[in-house]
């Protein structure tokens, strides 16, 4: 038996397909999931500013540390699987897949007659060498962790796969979805990972890292109702203040990284218009618990005790958010631990476990730039001021934004970072916490941690499942690496020239980072 994935919500989705024999089934036509207040335009151009992006990313999806390489990505490549912006997993580049044992075999079917901007026909060799070229010690992948569950992959024919993965895993075919895993050309047998070459509804034409990218309408395009902008241009504005002047003055049509502080002025100015969603986008300041102090777990909860949480919230978010719990998972997620006590602002806790630790004080610096995320410097400049009081002297470090990710981020001993999220506990806490995780920014290892991580995959009791991922989140909130002061809503800004659909994705920024293919241009 199969299942429809067009139908059913995300957690839904995954519910039925353990009922069902772990299968689902391809949806006729892709994109015919979103609805439209009004029916989508053809052509125009699209100028979108974003507040991501610098000199020093690549172009290979699978060492993104840019949400503007996600967002190019997402435009000019396509994935296996797609979460739409209901939150449910729909195909994408398979057709169609099924599970057994538990979820610990998987077979996709590939869709047939894609093909790539090379005029290569996308087959199965490409999608193996993409998946294996994110796998093995030497992968420096940002889903390598996603990757390594892999445990062998097969060729059945060039429509379709088999993968078998070291344990069970029920989510893995949306795990599929991440950006890192955009499928690339297979070429002479080299795999073309920084070609910008893909399957997706744009062709990239020019790019200037850290300024602009040029993309064209991919005329074979294989999804309908998507892709409506004849051309995009994706212009990297990191200032808050010049991204929000090009807007204004037209320059640009949309904007993402709309500050809390001038929201509500500019929901207020003729022709644009804000997009607001709520999502699992939190704002952290990552430790390195593999160097001193911060090796300490008694150092790591005076520093917790010592911010203000609600106060940021109410100060940088402007209410555009809500309270962190220093763990990972959003309260709208399933998952989520209702029965885990909010930490609050507690400077007598916060000396308490400065005295465990066997110190008075503690002096230590923060790093943050302007644009790591909005209101970032401001966040740290409070976080100092309120923790004094507690015995602690936090000294804000300000540094370029430009090679923030490459040269600040797992780092420096103590920085600003922030997540996105993703659309299930266990990805999250692989790609974020995990000891195996390349992109386990606090360098944070937890025997039982791990221990559930792996336990709650393969997991089908839904209440069993859900104690797992609560103890988790106590976990990190209680033994973590990192401070999570806060849930921000995504802020945008977008011209009354661009039509956006009646839904909108909140599992990244601009529509899942998938504005460019979902949104387009109205010519009003």
């Amino acid at each position: 038996m199969k299942k429809n994935a067009k139908t059913t919500g995300l957690h839904q989705t995954r519910r039925q397909l353990l009922a069902t024999g772990l299968a689902a089934a391809a949806v006729p036509i892709l994109g015919a999931r979103q609805t439209f207040a009004n029916t989508p335009t053809q052509g125009g151009t699209l100028r979108l500013g974003t507040g991501h992006g610098s000199t020093s990313d690549s172009m290979d999806p699978a060492l993104n540390t840019s949400a503007f390489i996600t967002l190019l990505s997402g435009a000019f490549a396509n994935r296996l699987t797609e979460i739409d912006p209901n939150g449910e997993i729909t195909p994408e580049l398979a057709e169609s897949w099924e599970g057994s044992e538990n979820g610990k075999v998987w077979h996709f079917k590939l869709r047939q007659g894609v093909t790539f901007h090379n005029g290569k026909t996308m087959d199965a060799d490409d999608v193996i060498a993409t998946l294996n070229a994110h796998r093995g010690e030497e992968s420096q992948s940002s889903v390598k962790a996603l990757a390594n569950q892999i445990n062998e992959i097969t060729k059945i024919s060039a429509s379709e796969i088999k993968i078998e993965l070291t344990g069970a895993n029920a989510d893995y075919p949306l795990l599929l979805s991440a950006g890192a895993f955009a499928i690339m050309p297979l070429v002479d047998g080299e795999l073309q990972t920084e070609a910008g070459i893909g399957t997706g509804g744009y062709i990239l034409e020019r790019i200037d890292m850290g300024v602009k990218a040029v993309l064209r309408k991919n005329p074979a395009y294989f999804k309908e109702n998507a892709a409506f902008f004849d051309a995009v241009e994706i212009n990297i504005i990191n200032d808050p203040s010049a991204r929000q002047n090009a807007l204004l003055t037209g320059r640009v049509d949309v904007i993402d990284q709309v500050t809390p502080k001038t929201a509500d002025l500019l929901a207020r100015r003729p022709g644009v218009r804000l997009v607001e969603v709520a999502g699992s986008l939190h704002y952290t300041f990552p430790m390195l618990t593999n160097t001193a102090p911060f090796d300490d777990n008694n150092v790591r909860l005076a520093l917790k005790y010592g911010c203000n949480r609600t106060e940021m919230v109410e100060k940088v978010l402007r209410g555009h958010g809500t309270l962190g719990n220093d763990h990972p998972i959003p309260v709208t997620d399933r998952y989520f631990n209702a029965d885990l006590e909010q930490r609050q602002f507690d400077p007598d806790k916060a000396k308490f476990h400065l005295k465990e630790a066997g110190l008075d004080s503690l002096e230590v610096q923060l790093t943050a730039s302007e644009s790591i995320w909005i209101g970032a410097l401001e966040a740290v400049q409070l976080y100092s001021e309120r923790s004094k009081g507690a015995g602690l002297n936090i000294i804000p470090k300000k540094v370029p934004n430009d090679g923030y990710w490459s040269n600040v981020w797992m780092k420096e001993p103590w920085s600003a970072a922030y997540w996105s999220g993703r659309a299930t506990p266990d990805w999250m806490f692989t790609a974020a916490y995990s000891a195996d995780s390349s992109w386990n920014d606090t360098f944070w290892a937890h025997d039982r941690f791990n221990e559930l991580l792996v336990k709650g995959r393969s997991e089908l009791d839904e209440s069993v499942r859900a104690g797992i991922y609560h103890e988790m989140q106590q976990i990190v909130s209680d033994e973590g690496g990192t401070v999570i002061p806060m849930f921000a809503n995504h802020i945008m800004s977008v011209s009354d020239k661009i039509g956006v659909p009646d839904k909108v994705g909140g599992d990244w920024e601009l529509d899942g980072g998938r504005a460019i293919e979902r949104w387009w241009y109205t010519g009003n």
